[in-house]
């Protein structure tokens, strides 16, 4: 038994399987999930767990070199903009892509972590780098 870190199994063996430019998202509560990604739904009540809460922790484990974010998520909701802009890793691309266009390159992701985030566009994809 884990005593701490991830706790949740399907969680860390989802991170622990990352290879180099696999796709991960972390999604808000409504952000459609197609039937072929595996779907990791942490999502239990409005807002919880927090999108931002869950963000900061996935990576803190994992390596990523680049984050796909939608153009909407800029105009409609600015402040959780910024807040995912803070806690992204330093240095790292950022792309900007419609929330359409998003939606579909979910469909090539290794996981969808759903949480409960009531906010509109926080979904991101998250591109793995390599540790090395």
């Amino acid at each position: 038994m884990l005593k701490s870190g991830i706790l949740n199994p399907q969680l860390a063996n989802a991170l622990a399987s990352l290879g180099h430019k696999d796709m991960l998202v972390v999604s808000d509560a409504g952000l459609p999930m197609p039937m072929s990604v595996e779907r990791i739904d942490l999502a239990w009540k409005e807002n919880e767990p927090g999108y931002l809460e869950v963000l900061e922790e996935i990576l803190k484990y994992i390596v990523v070199e680049k984050a796909i974010l939608a153009n909407e998520l800029k105009t409609v909701s600015p402040e959780m903009h910024k807040k995912i802009l803070e806690v992204l890793p330093k240095g790292i691309e950022i792309e900007y892509v419609q929330h359409v266009d998003l939606k579909e390159k979910t469909k090539s992701a290794r996981a969808i972590i759903r949480t409960g985030e009531f906010t509109p566009y926080p979904s991101v994809i998250l591109v793995s780098g390599c540790a090395y």
